[in-house]
């Protein structure tokens, strides 16, 4: 007979999942209602509300599609993107590549950005694109490229959009709840992001917010949505909040989850929030540079959510992070693609964004460099992180 599994204990810092809340865990073990109960039809009415304050948008279609963030991304594209559309998009790390590849099965024409990775599109490459290009259907952004560690800048974009008739379409997977991402005032016509990140949810919803701009262009579809479970027309009927309609049968408990979760991001407010993640990325970052790992991208499009490093020539990194993860329960995460063992992500997620794990990952991590014989001065990074804490006067979260 198969024995019981007991998951090991972890301290996730890697690029996803992030830490979960002990609310959070109570909230998926709560008894189920059936996905067309009155009681839980609620539910998912406080799941909109709660995702309309995060997302800082009013738009009436704002959900939780049944499906991890791929799901988001899928959503996003098929519904927005028809065989000959042309679309732009940002390839700067592995999710605009995707995004690419995703617009391409669609039948679209990806009009692709490429730059360096670890850099940011800037605004006018976007501009000449849309102006050499003819009709652009839609513009899509990574906000947060998980695989590099760097923040998109957004500002002069959705009105660029704008002035060309394009849809403004942005990844904020690894943003959302980390920094802000601003729909309404930035003019981000589709949304989407995922609940194992900043929100500190398990894997396994993805948030989406629609414009009314985009669900009419939804509407003016000459072909038909090629996927019917994430048809977004179809969906909206379950989501209406003033009359649902069967579409599919809903994940109850991750729908609890995300409710709780959010409510964990509405008490502690969306300016202390972003103060929490920036914080400790300071401490982070000041005590890995003293130990000559070195942030990817410059620092004013820096991530604070989801560092990224190179490391120094000698040191082996699989080697060092398999050590962290075996012997401290400590996990991070490697490069991808051409960064494959060049860089590490290091999370600091939602719940996992506190004084307290940017201390126990420098300690192990120095640790580790003394005993492979790599750091002769122990303490170095730990002081470091401790003077951005000692300098801002904070105590941890």
């Amino acid at each position: 007979m198969m024995r019981d599994f007991v998951p090991p204990q972890r301290l996730l810092l890697g690029p996803g999942p992030s830490m979960v809340h002990p609310r959070v865990l109570q909230a998926l073990a709560a008894p189920l209602l059936g996905h067309l109960d009155p009681a839980f039809l609620g539910v998912m009415t406080d799941v909109q509300h709660l995702l309309r304050f995060v997302f800082a948008t009013a738009n009436p279609f704002t959900i939780a599609v049944s499906g991890t963030g791929s799901a988001g991304m899928e959503a996003a594209i098929v519904n927005m993107v028809e065989p000959g559309d042309a679309v732009v998009v940002g390839v700067n790390g592995v999710f605009g590549t995707r995004l690419a590849t995703v617009i391409e099965r669609c039948g679209g024409k990806a009009i692709r950005l490429e730059i360096p990775w670890g850099q940011v599109i800037p605004t006018e490459m976007i501009e000449s694109a849309l102006r050499r290009s003819g009709p652009v259907k839609a513009v899509v952004l990574v906000h947060a490229e998980t695989s590099t560690g760097a923040c998109q800048p957004l500002e002069a974009i959705g009105s660029l959009c704008r002035d060309h008739n394009a849809l403004l379409i942005v990844d904020a997977v690894t943003s959302l709840g980390g920094i802000p991402v601003d729909v309404d005032r930035l003019g981000i016509d589709v949304c989407y992001s995922a609940t194992q990140k900043c929100l500190s949810c398990p894997p396994g919803l993805a948030p989406l917010t629609i414009s009314p701009r985009a669900l009419s262009a939804i509407k003016g579809h000459r072909t038909p949505c090629q996927s019917w479970y994430l048809d977004m027309a179809l969906v909206a009927e379950y989501w209406a909040e003033e009359s649902r309609a069967y579409h599919h049968t809903a994940p109850i408990s991750m729908i609890y989850a995300l409710r709780e979760a959010l409510r964990l991001v509405e008490e502690e407010g969306l300016p202390a929030r972003v103060a929490r993640h920036r914080l400790n990325s300071e401490a982070l970052v000041a005590g890995l540079m003293e130990l000559e790992f070195l942030p990817l991208p410059p620092a004013e499009h820096r991530l604070p959510m989801l560092t990224c490093v190179t490391l120094p020539p000698h040191i082996d990194e699989a080697a060092i992070r398999r050590q962290l993860l075996q012997i401290y329960g400590l996990e991070i995460g490697g490069g991808l693609g051409p960064l494959k063992g060049k860089v590490w992500r290091i999370g600091l997620m939602g719940e996992s964004s506190t004084e307290a794990n940017v201390l126990t990952f420098l300690n192990a991590l120095e640790e580790m460099l003394i005993q492979f014989g790599w750091l002769s001065t122990p303490g170095i990074a730990l002081h470091a992180a401790a003077r951005v804490y000692s300098r801002t006067g904070q105590k941890e979260y």
